[in-house]
């Protein structure tokens, strides 16, 4: 399986992004997000689950990605990505919850240099695919070591 990616897939803007299925701890619904004096314009805030805050990151304000116009189904497909990053839990904004997709390694094209306005150094790489490109998060690039310190100092 070496050979594979096992990715949980979604859509953010008008592309389809997928991350490493280890890295995702779960996929929950839109829950009320309390907001977090002098964080991050894309920290949306923090959310109680289960007893464990997690912050919750906004990949639209982060990269300038416009929300997409989204019926009552998308609604219900929206929520948050939990993922886990160094040990680190932070959720991620989406806009619509794909599937599970398992991706041939060789398919992978390197990243252009400028994607949606997420720039080439947060893709781990692109996939073609029937209705347009799978885009592959590098989440551990996302946000840099000083960001995620930021980032867990607000839950403390």
């Amino acid at each position: 399986m070496a050979d594979t990616y096992q990715l949980v897939t979604f859509q953010l803007g008008e592309e389809i992004y997928g991350v490493d299925i280890l890295d995702v701890k779960e996929i929950v619904r839109v829950q009320e997000v309390r907001p977090i004096p002098n964080a991050p314009a894309y920290v949306e805030g923090i959310f109680n689950l289960r007893r464990e805050i997690i912050p919750i990151i906004n990949l639209h304000k982060r990269f300038f990605i416009r929300k997409p116009l989204a019926s009552e189904e998308d609604a219900l497909l929206s929520g948050f990505v939990i993922l886990e990053i160094d040990g680190l839990k932070l959720g991620i904004i989406i806009d619509r919850v794909s599937r599970v997709v398992t991706i041939d390694k060789s398919e992978r094209q390197p990243p252009p240099q400028m994607l949606s306005g997420i720039g080439a150094e947060y893709i781990e790489g692109v996939f073609r695919q029937d209705e347009g490109y799978l885009i592959i998060l590098n989440i551990r690039n996302l946000f840099n070591s000083k960001e995620l310190q930021k980032i867990a100092d607000l839950h403390k």
